[in-house]
Protein backbone atom coordinates (compact mmCIF):
# COMPACT_ATOMS: atom_id res chain seq x y z
CA UNK A 1 0.00 0.00 0.00
CA UNK A 2 1.30 3.44 -1.25
CA UNK A 3 2.30 5.54 1.87
CA UNK A 4 0.15 8.84 1.98
CA UNK A 5 1.89 11.78 0.32
CA UNK A 6 2.82 14.12 3.00
CA UNK A 7 1.51 17.69 2.77
CA UNK A 8 -1.12 16.76 -0.52
CA UNK A 9 -4.95 17.09 -0.59
CA UNK A 10 -7.10 14.55 -2.64
CA UNK A 11 -9.85 16.18 -4.52
CA UNK A 12 -12.28 14.18 -6.06
CA UNK A 13 -14.23 15.11 -9.31
CA UNK A 14 -17.39 14.37 -6.84
CA UNK A 15 -16.29 17.29 -4.24
CA UNK A 16 -17.21 19.81 -6.81
CA UNK A 17 -19.83 18.32 -8.60
CA UNK A 18 -23.08 20.33 -8.68
CA UNK A 19 -25.23 17.30 -9.42
CA UNK A 20 -23.97 15.28 -6.66
CA UNK A 21 -25.81 15.46 -2.89
CA UNK A 22 -23.51 16.56 0.40
CA UNK A 23 -24.50 12.23 0.84
CA UNK A 24 -22.47 11.45 -2.22
CA UNK A 25 -19.56 13.51 -1.75
CA UNK A 26 -20.01 16.89 -2.50
CA UNK A 27 -18.29 19.11 0.06
CA UNK A 28 -18.50 22.92 -1.36
CA UNK A 29 -22.25 24.78 -1.37
CA UNK A 30 -24.31 23.73 -4.49
CA UNK A 31 -24.04 27.88 -5.37
CA UNK A 32 -20.43 27.56 -5.57
CA UNK A 33 -20.11 23.90 -7.05
CA UNK A 34 -20.03 23.11 -10.74
CA UNK A 35 -21.87 20.61 -13.35
CA UNK A 36 -19.53 17.39 -13.87
CA UNK A 37 -16.12 19.00 -13.39
CA UNK A 38 -13.66 16.70 -15.61
CA UNK A 39 -9.69 16.08 -14.08
CA UNK A 40 -7.93 18.43 -16.56
CA UNK A 41 -9.97 21.49 -15.37
CA UNK A 42 -9.25 20.49 -12.04
CA UNK A 43 -5.79 20.12 -12.71
CA UNK A 44 -5.59 23.35 -14.88
CA UNK A 45 -7.62 25.41 -12.05
CA UNK A 46 -5.30 23.93 -8.88
CA UNK A 47 -2.54 24.71 -11.44
CA UNK A 48 -3.27 28.26 -11.67
CA UNK A 49 -3.92 28.60 -8.09
CA UNK A 50 -0.15 27.72 -7.48
CA UNK A 51 -1.06 24.25 -5.96
CA UNK A 52 1.06 21.86 -8.04
CA UNK A 53 -1.41 19.41 -8.84
CA UNK A 54 -0.66 15.42 -9.43
CA UNK A 55 -3.22 13.66 -11.68
CA UNK A 56 -3.94 10.60 -10.48
CA UNK A 57 -6.78 8.81 -13.45
CA UNK A 58 -6.98 5.30 -12.21
CA UNK A 59 -8.62 5.95 -9.02
CA UNK A 60 -11.67 5.73 -8.05
CA UNK A 61 -13.71 7.18 -5.04
CA UNK A 62 -14.25 5.30 -2.27
CA UNK A 63 -18.03 5.79 -2.06
CA UNK A 64 -18.36 4.94 -5.55
CA UNK A 65 -15.55 2.99 -6.22
CA UNK A 66 -17.00 1.09 -9.29
CA UNK A 67 -16.65 4.37 -11.12
CA UNK A 68 -13.16 5.34 -12.25
CA UNK A 69 -13.34 9.22 -11.60
CA UNK A 70 -9.53 9.92 -11.11
CA UNK A 71 -8.49 12.31 -8.42
CA UNK A 72 -6.14 15.08 -8.08
CA UNK A 73 -3.41 15.80 -5.36
CA UNK A 74 -3.15 19.35 -4.37
CA UNK A 75 -0.40 20.91 -2.05
CA UNK A 76 -2.27 21.31 1.26
CA UNK A 77 -2.15 25.21 2.16
CA UNK A 78 -5.46 25.31 3.91
CA UNK A 79 -8.75 23.43 4.70
CA UNK A 80 -9.99 21.59 1.93
CA UNK A 81 -13.54 22.52 2.01
CA UNK A 82 -11.59 26.25 1.24
CA UNK A 83 -9.28 24.82 -1.79
CA UNK A 84 -12.17 22.92 -3.17
CA UNK A 85 -14.04 25.76 -3.17
CA UNK A 86 -11.01 27.78 -4.71
CA UNK A 87 -10.45 25.28 -7.76
CA UNK A 88 -14.42 25.36 -8.15
CA UNK A 89 -14.49 29.22 -8.91
CA UNK A 90 -11.63 28.59 -11.11
CA UNK A 91 -13.01 26.91 -13.19
CA UNK A 92 -16.42 28.88 -13.58
CA UNK A 93 -14.03 31.53 -14.79
CA UNK A 94 -12.26 28.80 -17.08
CA UNK A 95 -15.65 27.93 -18.41
CA UNK A 96 -16.93 31.84 -18.83
CA UNK A 97 -20.24 33.10 -18.76
CA UNK A 98 -22.19 29.37 -19.24
CA UNK A 99 -25.22 30.17 -17.91
CA UNK A 100 -27.26 33.59 -18.05
CA UNK A 101 -26.47 35.83 -15.42
CA UNK A 102 -29.03 36.18 -12.38
CA UNK A 103 -30.36 39.63 -12.57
Amino acid sequence: MMMRDRGKLVIWPVYLDQTKSRSSGRIISRKNAIKEPQLNEIKEAARQLGLNPEVEPEKAYPKSWWEVSGRVLVDDNGPKSVIAKQIALAIKKMRGPESPAKS
